[in-house]
């Protein structure tokens, strides 16, 4: 039988104050266990919260980019439950007059476009951290207190891909708001799901399953992914599906039971006494609407405006707003109209690089006028491709000029006639089964002897000329 997904999305966002949601404890990550507390963030008798100004205003910053509308009364209250990282055994957080309400994003897959609604975004302190060894279990309390925002989609996603999407586009947003570094191995980003599986063309939902533990966003795609076979397999045997949540074990990929599902009212809201009610004014949130930079979508479309570039390249140039900076910078030294080979180093090797040292581009700190040097030398034919790539992965490793690296190497591209001429004549000579097979239609048979070239000049020949050359003697 076919089922629909029917998914939601919870986002968790530290943000990236100086010091704690309702206490004067430093933020930092990293720092010794236990040594960013305070009486307040530990929840002693006696304390009393107040709440940091800068997170509110980067919360509403966040929430007015996701096109969210801002209420005008906003409070904080009580969520009650026990776990050993969280001391005062209730969070601070918001219920039933969240900071904004009513949002949405825009995505787009495979050509087609679609809006994805928001919910709510409110405000809340984050819990601390449990580590776990074979004889104990330890709790710091570091991150006790951090302002954590939280943004609840509509169950309006369908499909692994599309909550896939939904979550690098809302990212992207936050990125260039500079408000979290989003960093998802430090914890400062987390996302938990819930889905749940329904027969086409039905409205009713069915038993929803919450999906937590997840540490990247190809781990909630392939969370997602299980729990449809999970669930589909089960509906199709006739089982009741248990409202439950359920870790996702990377290493096994598979999501295994944690406890069944809380509800609202499990959780016993009640206004939280020792803070007011927040009166947000109009004129504070068109102060902050002022500061909010251009966003990812208005990015790529300038991308394609200026520049010249398709969507796709303008897409995955503008993600993180660091490279799209940085990629700007290139763009703008580049002296030719047709910007085509930068960007294809830009989203090719570049991209490769700092996909394999899990980093941005601009983390590889390759100067935009070495780059552009890189760039035209392959362009103009006086190193190969493949010779720039070795090149590039040198000028990152030693911080080296592009042209010291070449000089010292003697890698300017042979592209001489004369000289290939004679080499060419020498592995005719050297291959005479391939020449037969070259001028009896087999075409791989030229490139072997192109091979044979490159070879005899250590990668040198310009493999254009050569293969003129070759073309030219066997014809």
């Amino acid at each position: 039988m076919e089922y629909e997904a029917v998914i939601g999305l919870e986002l968790h966002l530290q943000l990236k104050t100086a010091t704690k949601i309702f206490c004067g404890c430093l933020t930092e990550f990293g720092q010794a266990p236990n040594s960013q507390v305070c009486p307040v963030c530990l929840g002693l008798p006696g304390v009393l919260p107040v709440l940091n100004q800068t997170a509110l205003e980067y919360a509403i910053k966040v929430a007015l980019a996701l096109n969210c509308q801002i209420q005008k009364i906003t409070k904080f209250d009580r969520k009650h439950y026990f776990y050993p990282d969280l001391p005062k055994n209730y969070q601070i957080s918001q219920y039933d007059l969240p900071l904004a309400k009513n949002g949405f994003i825009d995505i787009s897959l495979e050509g087609k476009n679609k809006r994805i609604h928001i919910r709510r975004v409110h405000l809340e302190e984050d819990a601390g951290k449990l580590i776990h060894t074979e004889k104990e279990s330890l709790v710091d309390f570091n991150r006790t207190g951090i302002p954590l925002l939280e943004i609840v989609s509509e169950p309006q996603i369908n499909s692994p891909e599309e909550a896939y999407e939904y979550l690098i586009n809302l990212k992207s947003i936050i990125e260039y708001l500079e408000v979290s570094d989003c960093d998802m191995e430090k914890g400062s980003l987390r996302c938990d799901a819930n889905i749940s599986l329904r027969k086409k063309h039905e409205e009713t939902l069915g038993v929803k399953t919450e999906l937590k533990n997840m540490n990247s966003f190809k781990s909630v795609r392939d969370a997602l992914s299980f729990e449809i076979e999970r669930q589909s397999q089960l509906l199709d045997e006739g089982q009741v599906i248990i409202q439950e949540t359920r870790l996702w074990d990377a290493k096994e990929l598979k999501t295994f039971s944690m406890r069944t599902k809380e509800e609202a009212k499990d959780y016993r809201y009640f206004p939280e006494p020792d803070l007011p009610v927040f009166i947000i004014e109009e004129e504070k949130i068109e102060e902050i609407k002022k500061t909010i930079p251009t966003l990812p979508k208005e990015k790529m479309r300038y991308f394609q405006e200026k520049y010249g570039l398709s969507e796709y390249d303008a897409k995955l140039l503008t993600i993180s707003k660091k490279d799209a900076d940085y990629a700007e910078s290139c763009l703008q030294l580049y002296p030719d109209k047709n910007k085509k080979p930068l960007v294809n180093w830009l989203i090719g090797p570049l991209l490769a690089e700092a996909n394999m040292r899990k980093c941005r581009i601009i983390d590889l700190k390759v100067n935009p006028k070495e780059l552009n040097t890189l760039v035209n030398l392959v362009e103009t034919g006086k190193i190969s491709a493949l010779t720039a790539k070795a090149v590039l992965t040198e000028m990152i490793d030693t911080r080296i000029p592009v042209l010291k690296i070449i000089e010292s190497k003697n890698l300017i591209q042979i592209s001489d006639i004369s000289s290939l001429d004679k080499i060419a004549e020498e592995v005719i000579q050297e291959n005479p089964k391939s020449v037969q097979d070259y001028q009896q239609g087999k075409v791989n048979a030229l490139m072997f002897l192109v091979g044979q070239v490159m070879k005899k000049t250590q990668g040198r020949a310009n493999p254009k000329v050569v293969q003129e050359i070759l073309k030219r003697r066997l014809s």
